[in-house]
């Protein structure tokens, strides 16, 4: 098991540096840093001034050089301009040091460890702070409602897929599976707006949704009813052909045969195989609740996650997406090496050598 985390783990390292510098290479392209100089100077710049804007700024440095500063693994590099420090890495210099390398002269150069490893992920052009401090925050308004999202999906999703399966080809399954169909056959959005004419203005419910982002139980309701209704439907819909598979196996018609009771079958024989296709797929929905509900907290105007990636990509706020898609990667990732170990074990037929 140890040496099956550590190929798992190296797999891990090795796609998140190739997606970030994928991530990295397209959030600099040419365009984007025109368009990033002529929003932070003046629309009206001609090509030269673009281009000393950018040398100013430190964004004509080689690629590598400059990834592997954001990345942290090499010193980024700070100097002085019109007697004010300036550079990748003043954030990580103490006021002390910043004064005494001002003192040195216009000329004096330094470098400082200072990038996303060490927790500096730049400065934030739209929100006018850290970029550690706004992802930190708008994660942890996404975090709440992951939270809630799951507390009400996995439950019921669970429920719904295992009546289902256990009573193969009954009415029950029947109803439980067009209702598992229609939650997922409506994307979020139109969900979301269902809801919000339902709750919001037929009944005069949750009228807190459009307030200023603060989170509280009037502006999450209805973004965790929305996301978990559409995951629910996915969820049990596969618990389901999973429980309808182990049911018809032969330990468990053994079993019956004999004379164990059915809620015994179930519950001690058949439950732990059947959820382990459902284990995978739940450890996915954390990707797609982190960054997939662009659309619904757009909607709820929740400032979060995704909300933070909507105003970041419109505004070419180049560090706090960089940040938002590094945050992005290792969730992904570090969720797929968790439901790698949980198949494992829950699989007993899987040897990990």
């Amino acid at each position: 098991m140890l040496m099956f985390i550590l190929r798992r783990t190296g797999t891990m390292l090795a796609t998140m540096v190739a997606l970030t510098v994928i991530v990295f290479y397209m959030v600099n392209l040419p365009g984007n840093l025109e368009k990033l100089a002529k929003t932070e100077g003046n629309m009206r710049m001609t090509d030269e001034q673009v281009e000393q804007w950018l040398e100013n700024e430190g964004f004509n440095r080689p690629f590598l050089t400059r990834y592997a500063e954001w990345l942290g693994v090499v010193p980024a590099s700070v100097w002085v301009r019109e007697g004010q420090p300036f550079g990748p890495g003043l954030s990580c210099l103490s006021e002390e040091e910043q004064a005494a390398l001002v003192a040195e002269g216009p000329e004096a150069t330094t470098s400082a460890f200072c990038g996303t490893i060490q927790g500096a992920m730049g400065w934030s052009r739209v929100f006018r702070k850290p970029v550690a401090e706004v992802v930190g925050e708008r994660l942890g308004h996404t975090g709440i409602l992951m939270f809630w999202v799951m507390i009400v999906m996995i439950p019921m999703s669970l429920t719904i897929g295992i009546l289902a399966g256990m009573r193969e080809g009954t009415g029950l399954d029947r109803g439980l599976s067009v209702a598992s169909i229609a939650t997922t056959s409506a994307p979020e959005y139109v969900t979301g707006i269902i809801f919000t004419v339902i709750f919001a203005s037929g009944l005069g419910w949750l009228k807190g949704i459009a307030k200023a982002g603060d989170v509280t139980f009037e502006n999450f309701t209805l973004p965790v009813m929305t996301m978990a209704l559409y995951g629910m439907g996915y969820i049990a819909r596969l618990t389901r052909a999973s429980m309808v598979e182990v049911m018809t196996s032969h330990y468990i018609r053994t079993a019956r045969l004999k004379g164990l009771n059915f809620r015994t079958v179930v519950l001690k024989h058949a439950l732990r195989n059947a959820l382990i296709t459902p284990f995978t797929v739940i450890m996915l929905q954390f990707p797609w609740l982190l960054t997939g509900v662009v659309v619904v907290e757009a909607m709820f105007n929740y400032k979060g996650f995704g909300f933070a990636l909507i105003q970041a990509a419109g505004n070419n706020d180049i560090d706090l997406l960089l940040a938002i898609s590094w945050v992005a990667v290792i969730v992904v990732l570090l969720t797929q090496l968790i439901s790698d170990i949980g198949y494992a074990y829950l699989n007993p037929r899987i040897r990990v050598k």
